[in-house]
């Protein structure tokens, strides 16, 4: 970086993703499991890939952050959904793979993708 122009530039860049972690009461929340086993299950590219991909589609009052252990180490990596006013929804053995239908079907059609939910798995 050699000026404030290529400083401007990078800002730039990186505000879409900035903003999908910053919330109101309003707002839907993404929560990715990132303890030791959340990790070592693969939960960095999970939370990179809905990061990018909510970034890409441009949506609003969506966030991404992340948490310590959600407690079901065996179904990592865990992503839990928080909409204003609906139940919590967990998705389970999530992989940066599934990130695009979970955005597509849940976050932007407001429907779970059931196959990847924790009471689907668990039966």
């Amino acid at each position: 970086m050699k000026s404030l122009a290529e400083l401007a530039a990078i800002r730039d860049k990186m505000k879409p993703i900035v903003d999908t972690r910053e919330h109101d009461d309003q707002t839907v929340r993404v929560v990715v499991g990132m303890a030791t086993c959340g990790i070592a299950a693969g939960a960095r590219p999970v939370m990179g890939a809905f990061t990018d991909e909510i970034a890409r589609r441009e949506l609003h009052n969506i966030v991404v952050s992340q948490t310590g252990c959600i407690g079901i180490c065996q179904y990592e990596p865990v992503v839990e959904i928080f909409a204003p006013g609906k139940d919590k929804i967990t998705y389970v053995n999530m992989s940066a793979e599934k990130v695009a239908r979970v955005v597509s079907d849940h976050l932007i059609g407001g429907n779970p993708v059931a196959e990847f939910t924790y009471s689907y798995n668990v039966r």
